[in-house]
């Protein structure tokens, strides 16, 4: 009997499923009571405002910010981007490596937007930056990969990347006001592709073992498919 397997996206990974229940639940627990009592203390204090972390050192920010988000849409667009992008990258690097590039292309956003508009009193939240750190590597590391455009349109992953990096560039400039942080998104894909093109070789290392270890999979499996027995109950292959 075979049995066939439908998955819509990559299988969750352990680090990412913390992820996600650590960002959602602090969603939950900000954004409702903010909408319900006009409760704003954790905007206030934890998200990223650059004059504060200039002028008064909330560093803190540059890390809590990442964990807030403005809507429903907004922090279902970026666990959705986290799942579908970071689940593979997990399974190649291993939880502790893509919880490293995770903050660090996070943490990198902020700082990023921080360096760009050091006396900013507008806030910024949400995990954006490390998602488009998590996009960059992804189109990087799988450039073949078939993504979805609005769910039709096929585009390999290489230039769905480059297509969103030159987005972002341009509508830093054109798009002033809208609430969206491009600089923070584009500070995500600096430190990524940064951190990426300094551990390009043991990256491509790590890429090729995954690819063998996946090949020997599919090997065991087909062996175990055709394996059988002859007329005197012997197994043979």
């Amino acid at each position: 009997m075979s049995y066939y397997r439908i998955s819509f996206g990559p299988p969750l990974t352990r680090m990412v499923k913390y992820l996600l229940m650590v960002t959602g639940g602090v969603f939950l627990l900000t954004f409702i009571p903010a909408q319900l009592f006009g409760f704003g203390l954790p905007y206030a204090y934890l998200s990223l405002v650059p004059y504060d972390v200039t002028h008064r050192l909330f560093l803190w920010q540059l890390f809590t910010y990442l964990f807030l988000h403005a809507g429903w849409f907004h922090v279902g667009f970026n666990l959705f981007a986290l799942w579908m992008f970071g689940s593979d990258l997990e399974r190649l690097w291993g939880p502790q490596q893509f919880l490293f590039f995770y903050f660090l292309t996070g943490v990198g956003a902020g700082l990023f937007n921080v360096i760009i508009q050091p006396n900013s009193p507008i806030p910024t939240i949400g995990c954006s930056g490390a998602i488009f750190g998590l996009l960059l590597a992804y189109g990087m590391i799988f450039p073949e990969r078939p993504i979805f455009l609005w769910m039709i349109i096929p585009i390999k992953a290489k230039w769905f990347v480059a297509l969103m990096g030159l987005i972002e560039f341009v509508s830093s400039f054109s798009t002033p006001g809208t609430g969206v942080s491009h600089v923070a998104h584009l500070g995500g894909m600096l430190f990524a592709f940064l951190y990426l093109r300094g551990n390009q070789l043991r990256l491509r290392s790590h890429y090729q073992e995954w690819r063998r270890a996946r090949l020997r999979r599919k090997f065991e499996v087909y062996m175990r498919k055709h394996e059988g027995r002859d007329d005197a109950g012997r197994w043979i292959n």
